[in-house]
Protein backbone atom coordinates (compact mmCIF):
# COMPACT_ATOMS: atom_id res chain seq x y z
CA UNK A 1 0.00 0.00 0.00
CA UNK A 2 1.10 3.48 -0.75
CA UNK A 3 0.17 6.16 1.59
CA UNK A 4 1.89 9.42 0.81
CA UNK A 5 1.11 10.51 3.84
CA UNK A 6 3.03 8.68 5.94
CA UNK A 7 5.67 9.91 4.07
CA UNK A 8 8.99 7.44 3.32
CA UNK A 9 7.87 5.04 6.70
CA UNK A 10 5.38 3.16 5.04
CA UNK A 11 7.92 0.43 3.33
CA UNK A 12 10.08 -1.71 5.65
CA UNK A 13 12.07 -4.48 4.01
CA UNK A 14 10.70 -4.25 0.58
CA UNK A 15 6.77 -4.48 1.98
CA UNK A 16 4.63 -2.43 4.25
CA UNK A 17 4.71 -1.45 7.66
CA UNK A 18 0.47 -0.77 7.89
CA UNK A 19 -0.96 -3.59 9.98
CA UNK A 20 -3.43 -5.81 7.08
CA UNK A 21 -5.90 -5.69 9.97
CA UNK A 22 -9.10 -3.58 10.07
CA UNK A 23 -8.43 -2.31 13.74
CA UNK A 24 -4.88 -1.95 12.87
CA UNK A 25 -5.22 0.63 10.20
CA UNK A 26 -8.34 2.39 12.21
CA UNK A 27 -5.43 2.96 14.73
CA UNK A 28 -3.17 4.11 12.43
CA UNK A 29 -5.37 6.52 11.02
CA UNK A 30 -6.80 7.84 14.26
CA UNK A 31 -3.56 8.84 15.47
CA UNK A 32 -3.82 12.78 13.75
CA UNK A 33 -0.90 13.54 16.07
CA UNK A 34 -0.62 17.14 14.23
CA UNK A 35 -4.76 18.07 15.02
CA UNK A 36 -4.79 16.45 18.24
CA UNK A 37 -1.71 18.98 19.33
CA UNK A 38 -3.68 21.73 18.43
CA UNK A 39 -6.77 20.88 20.22
CA UNK A 40 -4.96 20.04 23.37
CA UNK A 41 -3.51 23.70 22.84
CA UNK A 42 -7.04 25.52 22.42
CA UNK A 43 -8.11 23.36 25.23
CA UNK A 44 -10.71 20.70 23.45
CA UNK A 45 -10.28 16.99 24.09
CA UNK A 46 -11.09 14.82 20.82
CA UNK A 47 -12.64 11.80 21.80
CA UNK A 48 -13.55 10.82 18.76
CA UNK A 49 -17.55 12.27 19.24
CA UNK A 50 -19.62 14.18 16.78
CA UNK A 51 -19.16 16.62 19.39
CA UNK A 52 -15.60 17.32 19.06
CA UNK A 53 -16.00 17.88 15.36
CA UNK A 54 -18.40 20.50 16.39
CA UNK A 55 -15.61 21.97 18.97
CA UNK A 56 -12.97 22.03 16.40
CA UNK A 57 -15.56 24.10 13.86
CA UNK A 58 -15.35 26.74 16.95
CA UNK A 59 -11.04 26.58 16.92
CA UNK A 60 -9.46 29.97 15.62
CA UNK A 61 -7.71 28.98 12.71
CA UNK A 62 -4.21 30.15 13.18
CA UNK A 63 -3.00 27.51 10.97
CA UNK A 64 -4.19 29.49 7.91
CA UNK A 65 -1.01 31.73 8.24
CA UNK A 66 1.27 28.59 8.12
CA UNK A 67 1.82 27.60 4.66
CA UNK A 68 4.03 24.46 5.94
CA UNK A 69 1.15 23.60 8.88
CA UNK A 70 -2.03 23.71 6.71
CA UNK A 71 -1.94 20.87 4.46
CA UNK A 72 -0.69 18.56 7.14
CA UNK A 73 -3.50 19.80 9.61
CA UNK A 74 -6.29 19.43 7.15
CA UNK A 75 -5.22 16.11 6.34
CA UNK A 76 -4.94 15.46 9.91
CA UNK A 77 -8.96 16.71 10.21
CA UNK A 78 -10.43 14.74 7.55
CA UNK A 79 -8.38 11.74 8.97
CA UNK A 80 -10.21 12.73 12.32
CA UNK A 81 -13.61 12.78 10.53
CA UNK A 82 -13.02 9.77 9.47
CA UNK A 83 -12.54 8.27 12.63
CA UNK A 84 -15.24 9.56 13.95
CA UNK A 85 -17.31 8.52 11.13
CA UNK A 86 -15.81 4.69 11.62
CA UNK A 87 -16.63 4.67 15.12
CA UNK A 88 -19.57 6.08 15.52
CA UNK A 89 -22.09 5.08 12.07
CA UNK A 90 -23.11 1.46 11.91
CA UNK A 91 -21.16 -0.24 8.81
CA UNK A 92 -18.68 2.65 8.14
CA UNK A 93 -15.25 1.45 7.99
CA UNK A 94 -11.30 2.49 6.14
CA UNK A 95 -10.41 1.26 3.06
CA UNK A 96 -7.31 2.57 1.39
CA UNK A 97 -7.20 3.46 -2.57
CA UNK A 98 -5.25 2.07 -5.32
CA UNK A 99 -3.42 5.51 -4.98
CA UNK A 100 -2.76 5.54 -1.18
CA UNK A 101 -5.83 7.71 -0.27
CA UNK A 102 -7.47 6.46 3.05
CA UNK A 103 -11.55 6.83 2.14
CA UNK A 104 -14.64 5.88 4.31
CA UNK A 105 -16.48 3.54 3.04
CA UNK A 106 -20.43 3.63 4.41
CA UNK A 107 -22.81 0.31 4.91
CA UNK A 108 -24.35 1.83 1.33
CA UNK A 109 -21.06 1.41 -0.57
CA UNK A 110 -20.45 5.03 -1.24
CA UNK A 111 -17.07 6.58 -0.33
CA UNK A 112 -16.22 9.16 1.32
CA UNK A 113 -12.90 11.35 0.54
CA UNK A 114 -12.20 12.36 4.10
CA UNK A 115 -8.75 13.71 3.64
CA UNK A 116 -10.01 16.07 0.36
CA UNK A 117 -12.73 17.45 2.96
CA UNK A 118 -10.40 18.27 5.82
CA UNK A 119 -8.26 20.36 3.43
CA UNK A 120 -11.14 21.92 2.20
CA UNK A 121 -12.55 22.93 6.08
CA UNK A 122 -8.32 23.87 6.88
CA UNK A 123 -8.11 25.97 4.03
CA UNK A 124 -11.37 27.64 4.64
CA UNK A 125 -13.54 26.55 7.34
CA UNK A 126 -16.41 25.51 4.98
CA UNK A 127 -18.27 23.31 5.34
CA UNK A 128 -18.04 22.23 8.73
CA UNK A 129 -16.29 19.37 10.30
CA UNK A 130 -20.03 18.76 12.03
CA UNK A 131 -22.18 19.65 9.52
CA UNK A 132 -19.91 16.84 7.21
CA UNK A 133 -20.75 14.55 9.84
CA UNK A 134 -24.24 15.26 10.40
CA UNK A 135 -24.45 14.59 6.43
CA UNK A 136 -22.42 11.14 6.37
CA UNK A 137 -24.57 9.95 9.52
CA UNK A 138 -27.96 10.47 7.46
CA UNK A 139 -26.77 7.98 4.47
Amino acid sequence: MNLPFLGHRQKKNGGTALPSDPEGVAALLSECELLRSQAVQAGIRLDDTPASLEALDQLVPRWRDDAETLPWLGHDAGLYLGTVVVRTVPGAGWRIRSDGEPVVVLASGREIEVAEAGQEWAASGVPELSQLYAEIAET
